[in-house]
């Protein structure tokens, strides 16, 4: 059997192509099975694909045929079509999922099933695109309900047959053409199997890895590029930074980078009093002091084992136990509190400070031998306000999490909120940042966070001394975060407008836009009895 003739014509685009080359092909016997056109920088290529008729003509014959054709510049012979290829990486792509997948035309006809579907309707020797979609052993035929505009959206399945008994929660949606009329359904079943997985997996603590910092600025790169580099290399790490620029994710990073197969284990030094935080650290016997256990108790390098210790703060690290890890770090063991034996130890450490050691050290405050042994590795997390250019990623990443944790679309921010977030010298750096983020979502209505949603620290701390003066506050402890929000807000709202002139000039008083302040009103069924 003569296979079809698939064809490439290269024209300078002009009206009448098509039809034209159709007229030339229907005239010489052959039966256009598909053409598709596509148009680019005033060329277009025509896609044929023919069947011969009882005459095959030959290459010279389709030259001569064609080339008559206006405005053609070339001919090329094909072997798979542009649709061709379309329909085999559809085909890789939905047989390497790991979901169900069936689709139907408006007929009820079977017009796509993937291999997992088939596997699962043991149907994995049979033909059956084309076929009743009620030929197949289905648990149900929700998905013909789809062809009446219905929809549903995870539902619980259990299909048992020869192969097994599988479980699923299936999604059916119908599927429009570009007029809105339905064509057709399509029904995708996930694996109940897999969801616990992932569940699991998301419930579980996450390990933080380099690929999870946010930024694109030369400084966060190669501060990154430097870490990924002596993450396996065992010297102390020293991080340095500023509050709040994320130096203990930076050093978990670190940490499951490196490959070790012992725990993460962070300890902030500035946190616990001396004596608690030896006993964290080197652990003691029992009965070294009053209300030790009986048994004793591990020090946090012994916990560790093979992993990593992490010296948060160090520079408030006081004298006795300065002295104690130099000897650790020298000597590669440790000693309980009370003990006499010498325990060995293998966690790597990494310390991270605020303060400058440098100044430190020249004022007796840090020992000069403990700085040398823990500035082997030095890096260096730079804050917010040098990296400016971060700030829209930061923005749209913190967004990204809001948008599940407060059921809410994804939100943007308007331009005018952008520039007031640029202007900002982060103090708190990138914690605050998260946390401005969030107080300017919750307190949007809408998609877009406008310039009055963005509150600092200091603008709460004026507005509060304002209000105080006014009245007291709401009680708080009731109610969701939301709920109090809301609550306070429309408080404040009712107050500023029995003092205000008109609705304008209580938008101005409140520095929020005429707009706001409506939508606001009409949030909180505030009367508006002036304009």
């Amino acid at each position: 059997m003569q296979p079809n003739l698939k064809l490439r014509l290269h024209f300078n685009d002009r009206i009448g192509i098509v039809a034209d080359v159709s007229a030339v092909i229907a005239k010489n016997g052959l039966n256009i099975i598909s053409m598709e056109v596509e148009r680019r920088d005033n060329m277009a290529d025509v896609y044929l694909e023919a069947q011969y008729g009882e005459h095959f003509p030959g290459q010279e014959e389709i030259f001569e045929m064609l080339g008559k054709l206006s405005e053609l510049t070339e001919i090329r012979f094909l072997e798979t079509m542009p649709h061709e290829k379309r329909e085999k990486q559809f085909r890789v792509v939905l047989d390497n999922v790991s979901d169900c997948v069936i689709s139907i035309d408006r007929d009820g006809k079977i017009t796509t099933i993937n291999s997992v579907a088939k596997r699962i309707l043991n149907c994995e020797n049979q033909e059956v695109i084309g076929k009743e979609i009620m030929s197949l052993e289905l648990h149900d035929y929700d998905i013909l309900k789809c062809l009446e505009g219905k929809k549903f959206s995870n539902m619980k399945k259990t299909l048992i047959n020869e192969k097994g008994r599988f479980q699923f929660f299936a999604t059916g949606r119908p599927v429009r053409d570009s007029s809105g009329r339905i064509v057709g359904a399509v029904e995708i079943g996930k694996d109940m199997q897999d969801i616990k997985i992932l569940a699991q997996s998301v419930s579980q603590p996450c390990h933080i890895t380099f690929s999870d910092f946010i930024g694109e600025s030369p400084a966060i790169r190669e501060g990154i590029l430097f870490a990924q580099k002596i993450a396996r290399i065992d010297s102390v790490v020293s991080i340095r930074g500023e509050s709040g620029t994320g130096k203990e994710l930076f050093a978990g990073a670190i940490h499951h980078e490196s490959g070790r197969d012992g725990l993460f284990v962070p300890i902030n030094c500035a946190a616990l009093p001396e004596p608690l935080l030896e006993s964290e650290l080197f652990g003691y016997v029992g009965g070294a002091f009053t209300g030790a256990r009986k048994e004793g108790k591990s020090g946090l390098f012994e916990t560790a084992k093979d992993g990593t210790v992490f010296l948060d703060e160090i520079g408030e690290m006081p004298p006795r136990p300065q002295a104690k890890i130099l000897r650790l770090i020298q000597e590669k063991r440790v000693r309980r509190i009370g003990g006499s034996e010498e325990i060995p130890v293998n966690a790597r450490i990494i310390t991270a400070t605020n303060k400058n050691l440098e100044q430190l050290v020249k004022e007796k405050l840090f020992r000069e031998d403990l700085y040398y042994r823990i500035n082997v590795l030095p890096i260096y997390i730079p804050p917010l306000r040098e990296r400016k250019e971060d700030v829209p990623f930061l923005i749209e990443h913190f967004l990204f999490q809001l948008a599940s944790k407060l059921s809410k679309n994804m939100q943007s921010v308007t331009t005018e909120a952008l520039d007031k977030l640029k202007r900002h010298n982060w103090p708190g750096n990138v914690r605050e940042m998260k946390n401005v983020i969030e107080r300017a979502a919750i307190l949007s209505d809408s998609n877009r966070i406008e310039s009055d949603h963005i509150l600092f620290s200091f603008e709460i701390a004026k507005s509060m001394i304002g209000i105080k003066r006014q009245s007291q506050p709401p009680a708080t402890g009731r109610g969701s975060l939301r709920d109090q929000i809301d609550t306070y807000e429309k408080q404040i709202i009712t107050q500023a407008i029995a003092t205000s002139e008109s609705i304008r000039k209580t938008a101005k008083a409140l520095g929020v836009s005429h707009t706001t302040l409506i939508n606001k009103l009409k949030k909180h069924k505030i009367k508006m009895e002036k304009k």
